[in-house]
């Protein structure tokens, strides 16, 4: 298996590097104020005399003003090259010292044996044995030139020796340290900004979510709020953050379920103008004093609750097909037999071929309708426009007792080509002509319908239904399309919603536009013939 890779070093952790080597530079400074109060203080000369008072002097300010450029410069970014030059000094103002020092050669030893340690803490693994070994080399040079001293004993050579053994295994374990340690923390440092990241992919869906939350603490003071709940909660909401004093029956409600753990599931509306929610409640945390609030949209509930219902519709349908087929396929081919009969007075065959139009009309509708359910493609052509207006009204008069409604067509003079499936049209506008001639009329008086075709100032070719009826309230007109909406005690609520479908199918929009001088329009935008259909 392959190793992990490591994670990028993040700025965290070259700021916490840098703290260690401005510590480290801090620690040699101390050492080189330590080696001058040893030479030049009364203190210092009482424990050891140095053999070379010139060198020793020489070497102590020297470090000290070593030490102190690298204390200033331990906060800049280059760290490796400021470690290897300092270890450098250490070393070379160590191996001076003791040769200027001699009584007090251990101790110097001893310091150094910490610069070692630190630099490999802070310097890869060679890098870290490299600066030991020059540690070592030194001693071992040093005390090579003492050998010529009297002085010298075996018991020198033993400490040397141990140093220098001990310079190797400190370097070894503390830069394997380091690396470790620098590993793990730039572990941390990745895995928390994850975590943080994380954090705020959760927090951005809460607060882009439809549904509104609350987080309310044990004191009724609201704690979180995304923005959906501040919509539900209106101008109440703004500036206060106590939930009984932004929405107060919200607030009873909720104590109510802490009190009893019963939920009120009827809608509530939090503000006037607002659309109603539906509120629900959830501890935060299991014998917490936190509850989350859920406020459930009304009519997204219900939209959802329509699509299933559309769906189920769509497969009931889809089962009764052949049922009904069935029937059709009787009355039609019963009908085209009595055309045939010779005793059939003339006067009773226009009630036959209606008879048998009506039934391949039926059929059609039936295989819309499960086209639609199916969600399957339009067969779009081209149809003229002004043509089946007229042709629309021939038939439409023909077939349905009209007496004292009347039906026209007004059409623009010329031609206006477009692009629809011309069944699924004239399933449209049937239901559109119907729902005019049932509710767009004067209480009394005859309805006056009008099928209108011409082009917009965008040379759109435009169909519009239009009576001379009351109208349609805002109110209502603001839920035309939606399945299942009706205003008549008899309707199914279904007609306008799938001859909107029916005329998404084919490239083409429906919609209701409010005429200043009263009545209603319905107007189909349809796709011109030069349109390319993608549906």
């Amino acid at each position: 298996m392959p190793p992990a890779p490591t994670p990028p070093e993040a700025p965290e952790l070259q700021a916490a590097i840098r703290r260690e080597l401005h510590y480290f530079a801090l620690y040699r400074l101390l050492e080189a104020a330590l080696l001058c109060l040893a030479i030049f203080s009364p203190i210092g000369q009482t424990i050891s005399m140095p053999s070379h008072p010139i060198l020793a002097g020489s070497v102590a300010l020297l470090y000290l003003l070593a030490a102190g450029l690298l204390f200033s410069a331990s906060r800049q970014r280059a760290v490796q090259p400021q470690v290897i030059f300092g270890i450098g000094c250490d070393i070379f103002a160590t191996v001076l010292a003791i040769a200027a020092l001699p009584g007090i050669a251990s101790g110097l030893a001893m310091m150094l044996l910490f610069n070692v340690g630190a630099a490999a803490l802070l310097l890869p693994l060679r890098s870290g044995l490299t600066a030991a070994g020059a540690a070592t080399t030194a001693l071992l040079v040093l005390h090579v030139w003492t050998l010529f001293d009297d002085n010298e004993s075996a018991r020198r050579t033993t400490e040397v020796l141990m140093f220098s053994i001990s310079y190797l295994a400190v370097a070894s374990v503390t830069s394997v340290l380091g690396k470790q340690m620098r590993t793990s923390q730039a572990l941390a440092e990745h895995r928390g900004s994850q975590i943080a990241n994380l954090a705020e992919v959760n927090e951005l869906i809460i607060r882009r979510m439809r549904t509104g939350v609350l987080l309310v603490d044990g004191d009724g003071e609201i704690r979180l709020a995304n923005e959906s709940a501040m919509l539900h909660l209106g101008e109440a909401g703004e500036g206060r953050r106590l939930l009984a004093a932004a929405a107060p029956e919200l607030d009873k409600r909720l104590r109510l379920w802490e009190r009893t753990g019963k939920l009120d599931a009827t809608p509530l509306q939090l503000a006037s103008g607002l659309p109603e929610v539906l509120p629900r409640f959830a501890k935060l945390l299991a014998g917490g004093e936190q509850v989350l609030v859920f406020l459930d949209d009304v009519e997204l509930a219900s939209r959802r609750a329509e699509t299933l219902t559309l769906a189920t519709l769509g497969r009931f349908s889809a089962s009764l097909a052949h049922e009904i087929r069935n029937p059709l396929a009787a009355i039609s081919y019963a009908t085209q037999l009595l055309e045939e009969s010779k005793e059939i007075p003339e006067s009773d065959r226009r009630l036959l071929e209606i008879i048998y139009q009506q039934t391949r009309r039926m059929n059609g509708i039936i295989e819309n309708v499960l086209g639609l359910a199916r969600r399957e493609r339009a067969q779009p052509e081209h149809v003229e426009l002004c043509e089946f207006a007229r042709q629309f009204v021939q038939e439409y008069c023909g077939s349905h007792p009209l007496e004292p409604d009347t039906l026209t067509a007004k059409t623009e003079p010329g031609s206006i080509a477009c692009l629809v499936d011309a069944r699924q049209l004239q399933q449209v506008v049937t239901v559109l002509v119907h729902n005019a001639q049932v509710y767009g009329r004067i209480p009394g008086e005859p309805a006056h319908i009008t099928l209108h075709a011409h082009r917009s100032a965008q040379d759109v070719p435009l169909l519009d239904i239009v009576d001379r009826g009351p109208g349609i309230p805002d109110a209502v007109s603001a839920q035309l399309f939606r399945p299942f909406f009706t205003t008549s005690s008899h309707g199914t609520g279904l007609g306008l919603y799938i001859a909107k479908e029916m005329c998404l199918a084919n490239q083409a929009d429906l919609s209701y536009v409010a005429l200043p001088a009263g009545g209603a329009c319905f107007r189909i935008r349809l796709a011109g013939a030069h349109a390319i259909n993608t549906h």
